[in-house]
């Protein structure tokens, strides 16, 4: 067998072979050679697919460039370049098959394919290579030698450029007689054209898995970095926009992220329903600084939006925020405790006040509004049809007069939930028995309600087997037994999860599914 250098997946094709050599020496079936023809054949439809994963990728990539050209635009470049290697070492393959099965009738009669004259007589002179076996090996060392070159100044690719150099390494190799021996030579040399031809397919489907995962990591690596610590400052939060003196201050400093190349395409913002011109604002980090005077006495409403390209579309983000200017209490502070938003099926707390008036003298009134006790109301927004909700809020002065104000608060769905196994989402590399004992969850992404979820079934799919529906969120023995069959690399789908929450008054929207990659 390989030496300690080569992968458990190599070393089982390699004994795979072996096995074969034996079964035709003892005179086996051809059918034998059928199995690896069906084998190719299968090998086939699988780079099929995984062409067009990557097709698509390269596609949206091209996209996000074109949308945020400062963040995204390297990364096209290496991924370019990869993608490049990639399809000139599948066409020269492709090309390579199609003359080894050129003086064939019937390219899919497996059954004669029992000789190995075409790559014999053209890869190997007696002990030495001829040119196109050099070709051959300098066509793996391109790919595997530049895919290494492209990553080499990326920072956590260490260990991708390591398990490309091994997969795709030809260095000499000892055989199950310790004798050392070439690389193409122990591969390809006297074997039968139909296990030469499927040992290629697998060369292929390893060239486009290798540019998938090199890819994914590319991406990953970007979004790690967006995401970084270094990319958020601190921001200050209040229930009220102004204070009067006797008054304790419940400012509360969050984190808000800030990126430089996030930056809107266009932006629209009013104050006063005025129309702020470019020398009143200016873009900074990712915010938008604005350079105004505080006006007059009363509130001031900034409103309009940011609109960002995404996807080759216009995103609007809505802005709309206020501040006061106080000489005496005569605006109302009227904040939502968890968002700026209401949401259908829950109990949304508020807090509704108005500066320097006490709480039992003021007054506040919507549809689904209902008071508490002190300035704590709850909303409960279910039963309104519409988007908007205004709350209307009077307050009672010292001297008798009455003082007025408004606030419309737009009204939300729920988020769509996500599933989890083991609490991760999205798409995942797990072992086998570890997905075999994992609990399957479902959770609201960036929500800020408490509303843990219960999942109560599941379809849980194996490539190749039919789709099992698995009640609860854990396996059952269907379902593993269906995990045990599947093979290393395989993608496992988790999906049409069923998920409850207490205390929600509307249906769930349908919670996103998981895909686990299987690593062993």
């Amino acid at each position: 067998m390989a030496g300690g250098n080569l992968s458990p997946r190599q070393k089982m094709i390699n004994l795979m072979y072996l096995i074969f050599i034996a079964m035709l020496a003892l005179n086996m079936s051809k059918e034998v050679l059928s199995a690896f023809g069906l084998m190719n054949e299968k090998l086939t439809e699988s780079n099929e697919a995984t062409a067009l994963r990557n097709d698509s990728f390269m596609a949206n990539l091209e996209q996000k460039a074109s949308d945020q050209a400062e963040k995204y635009a390297p990364l096209k470049s290496k991924a370019d370049q990869i993608d490049a290697l990639a399809k000139k070492f599948d066409t020269y393959m492709e090309d390579l098959k199609s003359k080894m099965t050129a003086k064939l009738d019937d390219p899919t009669d497996y059954e004669i394919m029992d000789k190995g004259d075409y790559l014999d007589e053209n890869f190997f002179k007696g002990d030495k290579l001829k040119p196109e076996g050099e070709e051959f090996l300098a066509q793996i060392a391109s790919f595997r030698d530049g895919v290494a070159s492209i990553l080499a100044d990326e920072k956590g690719m260490e260990s991708v450029i390591k398990d490309v150099q091994t997969k795709f390494s030809t260095e000499d190799v000892r055989n199950r007689d310790n004798v050392k021996q070439s690389w193409l030579d122990y591969h390809y040399k006297g074997f039968p054209l139909v296990a030469s031809l499927t040992k290629m397919t697998q060369l292929q489907a390893d060239v486009k898995t290798t540019e998938s995962e090199v890819l994914a990591n590319m991406l990953q690596g970007t979004l790690s970095s967006e995401v970084s610590m270094t990319n958020y400052t601190t921001l200050m939060e209040t229930t009220k926009s102004a204070y009067f003196n006797g008054e304790q201050f419940d400012g509360q400093i969050v984190l808000g992220r800030k990126d430089a190349s996030t930056k809107p395409s266009r932006v629209e913002l009013t104050l006063d329903g005025r129309p702020l011109s470019e020398n009143q604002y200016a873009i900074e980090d990712g915010k938008v600084k604005l350079k105004i005077g505080t006006g007059g006495v009363g509130e001031h409403k900034i409103e309009g939006k940011l609109i960002f390209a995404q996807d080759g579309e216009e995103i609007e983000v809505p802005v709309n925020s206020s501040f006061a200017t106080v000489a005496k209490p005569n605006a109302a502070t009227i904040s939502a405790d968890k968002m700026n938003v209401v949401y259908r099926g829950v109990k949304n707390p508020m807090t509704i006040s108005f500066a320097g008036i006490p709480d039992n003298k003021v007054t506040a009134s919507a549809q689904g509004l209902s008071r508490g006790s002190g300035s704590s109301y709850v909303m409960d927004a279910t039963r309104i049809k519409g988007r908007e909700v205004t709350i209307n809020v009077t307050g009672t002065l010292p001297d008798g007069g009455k003082v007025s104000d408004n606030a419309k608060f737009r009204i939300k769905d729920l988020p769509k939930p996500t599933g989890t196994v083991r609490g991760e989402d999205g798409a995942l590399k797990m072992q086998r028995n570890s997905l075999e004992i994992s609990t399957i969850g479902a959770k609201f992404d960036d929500f800020d309600f408490e509303l843990p979820l219960r999942v109560t079934g599941f379809k849980f799919k194996v490539p190749g087997q039919p789709t099992i529906n698995v009640n609860g969120n854990k396996l059952d023995s269907r379902a593993k037994g269906a995990l045990r069959k599947a093979k290393r690399g395989s993608g496992i789908q988790i999906f049409d999860i069923e998920a409850k929450a207490g205390g929600v008054s509307v249906i769930l929207k349908k919670v996103s599914p998981v895909f686990v990659e299987l690593t062993n």
